[in-house]
């Protein structure tokens, strides 16, 4: 029994290769676009997958030692002096204090001056890490929303083929035009089979980005606020 089953997977592989063999060139090629589509896609996933999961980890860290109460002067003298590029929330910082640092050093600056500074440097540090979060996630949504369509292509241009073959042929059955119409389905599965892992990690990652974006933007408010008192007492103290 079991030998007989082993012997029909086998006749159903084989059956299936020769399918995608025997289609038309046109055919061929959408299931080749797709393949790689998918290929690409899959790398693209797990490659995000790493960054999302390394930019989560940097946050955590940098938050649990920016709010255990040390010297931001060491902190920020630690940070960049890093022989690695920062990135995440610690690039927001160290962008925002080099500013601080630039400013305050100046006997003219206003206040307001001070924090408009500090706020735009954070903001072009933190327009970079958004562009870096949301590497890759174009291209999936472009092959989650276009691999359906491209495998309904290619499965009405097979229909099509054989059809037109039907009608040229002598005597029609449906064997005559089975094999075209399974190679046009093939076509239409390749391309949800595409399509399906993209739209999820898609809607995944982004969901994560948008988070990370959004704790971003909530510790340039208060790193903002910390500046703004420091500099009301450096500015009382004159």
């Amino acid at each position: 029994m079991e030998n007989a089953i082993k012997i029909a997977a086998a006749n159903d592989t084989i059956s299936l290769v020769s399918l995608i063999a025997q289609a038309s060139l046109l055919v061929q090629l959408v299931m080749l676009v797709l393949l790689l589509a998918s290929l690409i896609s899959w790398t693209m996933i797990f490659m995000k997958r790493h960054a999302i999961r390394d930019a989560v980890n940097s946050l955590e860290d940098f938050e649990d030692e920016f709010w255990s109460g040390g010297d931001m002067n060491h902190l920020y003298s630690q940070w960049s002096g890093r022989r690695r590029e920062i990135t995440g929330v610690a690039s927001i910082f160290v962008a925002g204090y080099r500013e601080y640092n630039r400013l305050a050093g100046k006997d003219d600056i206003d206040r307001g001056e001070m924090l408009e500074g500090v706020q735009r440097a954070m903001r072009v540090a933190m327009s970079r890490e958004i562009e870096s979060l949301e590497t890759h996630l174009p291209f999936l949504a472009t092959v989650g929303s276009t691999s359906p369509y491209i495998g309904l292509f290619g499965t009405v241009w097979g229909i099509m083929n054989s059809f037109r073959s039907l009608g040229v042929a002598q005597q029609a059955t449906i064997a005559s035009v089975a094999p075209g119409i399974a190679e046009a389905l093939i076509a239409t599965a390749m391309g949800l089979f595409a399509a399906i892992p993209a739209v999820i990690a898609y809607n995944r990652y982004s969901n994560h980005v948008e988070r990370l974006v959004s704790r971003y933007e909530i510790f340039s408010e208060e790193f903002l606020s910390i500046v703004n008192r420091q500099s009301f007492t450096m500015q009382k103290a004159s």
